[in-house]
């Protein structure tokens, strides 16, 4: 886990499908009065350059955001997503991308919080730097994993709270699953939204099964494949987001987006979308 960096990543059609469904639940909390409380257990850097070494390495978010940075025809979602992008790079030209902290701190109110973990010690550094002088917000240095039950349940009994880590070891999806298991005990009534990469690993195919069995109050999967594994089966097909107690306005969101993402992001003929939910 200390080895992973996501800027390698930074940007790609993973961060899209992912940051879109952060912005939706984050707006839809914002929209009545009561503060709430975001948590991010893997918050990573807060920020990255697309232009270093890193994420020029592969560039993959020539391949994602970079696809929709000059299109005029976005859906409203993606619209508003790619609007705080375009807020972090406030001279028009798309060199840094947002983390989800970063993405969070844009819509926090005043009576908002944020809480964000990050183990890697060069991304606590950068994390706690994008995050200073802000009184909503804290870099947590630590595991996100274990740090979660400390914040559960906040103060005004609501929120949210995005769970991504890298998966890069199998123990992660087990991980995932116990976490969540301990916080709908504590907070049963918060928007949890886990992300996961739709790679060859029984693991993650499994991963949006066990976590449906977890919803104690209606769930939502979505999933944008984009591209086909390598010939040995290996590579980012694409990814998945699970919501528990998604807002009653993410599905129909979605539903307008998805079909056209696999139209801009998708890199094969075969490139499609699924959306799956239980009500509540």
């Amino acid at each position: 886990m200390l080895a992973y960096r996501h800027a390698f990543h930074a940007g790609n059609h993973a961060d899209v499908l992912k940051h879109l469904v952060l912005v939706l639940v984050l707006r839809h909390l914002a929209s009545k009065e009561k503060g709430f409380r975001f948590v991010d257990t893997h918050g990573g850097a807060g920020g990255y350059s697309l232009l270093g070494r890193y994420a020029s390495k592969n560039a993959e978010h020539a391949r994602g955001i970079g696809r929709l940075w000059t299109r005029t025809d976005l859906p409203p979602a993606l619209a508003d997503y790619v609007a705080l992008v375009r807020r972090f790079n406030p001279d028009g030209k798309l060199a840094q991308y947002p983390g989800s902290p970063s993405l969070a701190l844009m819509l926090l109110r005043a009576q908002d919080e944020l809480r964000a973990f990050e183990l890697h010690p060069t991304e606590q550094k950068i994390l706690r730097a994008t995050l200073a002088g802000e009184p909503r917000a804290s870099a947590i240095d630590g595991d996100g994993f274990a740090g979660l039950r400390s914040q559960l349940p906040p103060p005004t009994r609501r929120g949210a709270v995005l769970l991504d880590p890298s998966y890069e070891g199998n123990a992660d999806y087990a991980k995932v699953v116990h976490t969540l298991r301990d916080a709908l005990a504590r907070f049963a009534d918060g928007a949890y939204v886990v992300w996961y990469p739709q790679v060859s690993k029984v693991e993650a195919a499994e991963l949006p099964r066990r976590l449906a069995a977890l919803a104690p109050k209606g769930w939502l999967h979505a999933r944008l494949t984009v591209q086909e594994p390598d010939a040995r089966g290996f590579g980012l097909a694409g990814s998945g987001v699970f919501v528990f107690n998604p807002p009653h306005t993410l599905h129909a969101a979605l539903a307008a987006t998805l079909p056209y993402l696999v139209d801009v992001l998708g890199q094969y003929a075969g490139a499609n979308f699924l959306i799956d939910r239980v009500a509540s």
